[in-house]
């Protein structure tokens, strides 16, 4: 592994925030900075914990710690779609949601392979 850029869940994350950007601009305008900023800073926000916690990869908790981060920025954001789901008919917000699922399981998976396997280089 050379960069954080070859972690899946990088990717995903990555692919998922910009998703997320998109889809809340459809929010009514009222919404654009209330519900739909706190949706976008966390989606963001997945990615942005998973990026520094490679970078502290050296130390061991820390990478843990920002990956748990990473995580709840995950819970955080699936809030925000649940929210806006009932809220409004936007048809990309399910499949975000099942999505994000997927993505918290496997972010769940790489901590604990990080707690269990990892050896810091």
């Amino acid at each position: 592994m050379k960069s954080y850029r070859d972690l899946d869940i990088y990717n995903l994350s990555f692919k998922y925030a910009i998703e997320v950007h998109k889809a809340s601009l459809k929010l009514p305008k009222f919404e654009l900075y209330e519900q739909g900023s706190q949706v976008r800073r966390s989606s963001k926000s997945i990615k942005d914990n998973i990026v520094e916690g490679y970078g502290r990869r050296r130390y061991k908790q820390d990478f843990v710690k920002f990956l748990v981060y990473a995580h709840a920025s995950l819970l955080e954001c699936l809030a925000q779609l649940e929210m806006i789901d009932e809220l409004y008919e936007i048809e990309e917000i399910t499949t975000l949601r099942k999505r994000y699922d997927l993505l918290g399981g496997k972010i769940y998976s790489f901590i604990q392979y990080v707690e269990k396997s990892w050896k810091a280089k």
